[in-house]
């Protein structure tokens, strides 16, 4: 990830309407698990989640996170998460074995996702849970993705089938952000082609508090939905699976 990206990224991701409507949707799954369940967040950045659940309840000696960013390590130790760890998540070496693991937008950024997918089903015990966000659609490329130096982006199906093969058991998949997903691709699509957007720059930002306040309300009442029924797009795709 870009060193300037990477500033502004720890800079918002407690409030940005887009981390923070997804940590609510997967806190309300993750609060149906016992709270001694040991868990593990892939791609933790500075620990905004793994505070989330130890708030919760969670019992903090069994929350575990890793990032490839020392700097996010470093910020996660600050916020008094000790088991974090700078490793590369292709390749997680604990010695420890766990009921839940969390992978949001980690998957894209590794070049061998396959190998990483083996590594994170060898990480979980018997009828562990993992959930796992990627964005979705190459046709929804764009400067965005260059700047987060991603390797791809998915189809729903493309994630279930790379699942499926390293041994997950599918429990719920679905598209996320279907609402803004047209008005998203829109907004790229001609950010990319205009020459006051410049290609190396990112669309990540809080901007204005009542804008963000309304998106995440927006995107809040779409998770309700997704307890309902699943949606046919959107700017992400996730699947919550099980190991066998």
């Amino acid at each position: 990830m870009d060193k300037d990206f990477e500033k502004t990224y720890h800079d918002v991701e407690t409030n940005h309407w887009w981390f923070k409507s997804r940590r609510a949707y997967l806190l309300d799954l993750i609060n149906k698990l016992p709270r001694n369940s040991k868990v593990l967040d892939i791609g933790c950045s500075s620990g905004v989640f793994l505070k989330e659940l130890k708030e919760m309840g969670f019992d903090e000696k069994n929350l575990f996170g890793i990032d490839i960013s020392e700097v996010a390590i470093e910020n996660a130790k600050q916020n008094g998460l000790e088991n974090t760890f700078v490793m590369d998540a292709q390749n997680i070496t604990l010695d420890e074995k766990f009921d839940v693991i969390i992978a949001s937008d980690c998957l894209e950024h590794l070049k061998e996702d396959e190998k990483a997918l083996k590594n994170w089903y060898e990480l979980l015990n018997k009828n562990g849970v993992a959930f796992i966000f990627v964005p979705a659609f190459m046709s929804l490329w764009s400067y965005h993705d260059e700047y987060n130096m991603h390797y791809r982006r998915y189809t729903n199906s493309e994630l279930k089938s790379k699942l499926e093969k390293e041994g997950f058991e599918i429990q719920k998949s679905s598209y996320w952000n279907f609402f803004l997903c047209i008005p998203v691709y829109i907004f790229r699509k001609i950010a990319s082609l205009s020459k006051a957007k410049k290609p190396e720059s990112s669309d990540i930002t809080v901007g204005n508090s009542f804008i963000n306040a309304m998106l995440y309300q927006l995107i809040v009442f779409e998770n309700k939905l997704l307890k309902i029924f699943n949606f046919p797009f959107g700017v992400s795709t996730f699947c919550v699976v099980r190991k066998k």
